[in-house]
């Protein structure tokens, strides 16, 4: 049988932290979550838009235990301060979606120095994942779940001597650069959990094509040049809903039968139903380590398990 919100099993006394959950399918995978009874932890830089989206999801599901904190991946500064009121009142961590993105921008730095796309895009997940860490190992069976795209095909590994590809930029490049970052690290998280021996699990997951502001944002932008129109007008035109896209994140996220190390994506590649697909570019031992290097590097935070 297809998975649906109704597959969803009963998530009482569990605690879900979902980035970029003001919208799109952040938004969507905080609703089916809530709806499911976790206590969700919506992260998001838009505070106004972050207020708007629980009161959507109150509306959908009055006894949603919500809760908003602020957290903006391009600043370091912004995502320790959100990991540790998140730390302060919750010991434990069963589900983390390290969904919120952003997509072949102009060139432009983080407040740290660090490109756009790959630091908000990985980098700040880094952080985020591993300041949070303590909490996720406290859990039964925790699980992070890492949003990649169909981009990474296209994404080259982290350059460890250009991480932020000073006088090499391009908008779909750094965006699939950012993308496989995500990959590599979920991947290469799996192996640490595994070579621990913990009981937390790394699950990859991508959207497809799916019409969410991040095509609208993309082409006000202007970053994606010739591409950017045409990926909205398909997006628009033939691609899933916001419900429907959130789909393969939240099956990572909860369903009983997937395991870690898992990616679960669209059956059609950008459209269908979510299912398990093969991992078909696997992590090379050289990238993860790479990525490993640089990210602690960079960020200054030690992904300790």
């Amino acid at each position: 049988m297809a998975f649906t919100r109704g597959s969803i099993p009963d998530l009482t006394g569990r605690t879900a932290v979902v980035t970029g959950a003001n919208g799109g399918l952040g938004l969507e995978t905080a609703k089916a979550l809530a709806a499911k009874g976790a206590h969700v932890v919506m992260a998001a830089r838009n505070q106004v838009k972050a207020a708007e989206a629980a009161e959507q999801i109150r509306a959908e599901t009055p006894n949603a235990s919500l809760e908003v904190v602020p957290l903006d991946l391009g600043l370091l500064g912004s995502v320790r301060q959100a990991a540790e009121r998140i730390l302060a009142r919750h010991d434990r961590i069963d589900i983390l979606v390290n969904n919120a993105g952003v997509m072949a921008m102009p060139e432009r730095q983080t407040a740290d120095g660090f490109e756009m796309q790959f630091g908000v895009n990985h980098l700040g997940h880094w952080a985020l994942t591993a300041l949070l860490m303590p909490a996720l190992l406290a859990a039964p069976a925790a699980r992070v779940v890492s949003v990649t795209s169909t981009a990474h095909h296209f994404g080259r590994a982290v350059d460890p001597e250009n991480p932020h590809l000073h006088g090499n930029y391009n908008a779909w490049a750094a965006y699939g650069q950012s993308k496989l970052a995500n990959y590599h690290f979920a991947i290469g998280l799996q192996r640490e959990f595994e070579r621990t021996g913990v009981a937390v699990s790394s699950l990859l997951a991508h959207p497809g094509l799916s019409n969410t502001d991040l095509q609208s944002t993309t082409v006000d932008e202007g970053g994606g040049g010739f591409f950017g129109p045409i990926f909205h007008t398909l997006a628009a035109w033939t691609g899933m809903s916001p419900a429907q896209g959130a789909l393969p994140q939240i099956r990572a996220a909860t369903d009983p039968e997937a395991k870690g190390g898992e990616l679960y994506a669209p059956r059609f590649v950008n459209n269908g139903v979510p299912v398990r697909r093969p991992i078909l570019r696997p992590g090379t031992d050289r990238a993860i380590a790479t990525l490993w290097r640089v990210s602690e590097r960079e960020t200054g935070i030690p992904l300790k398990i």
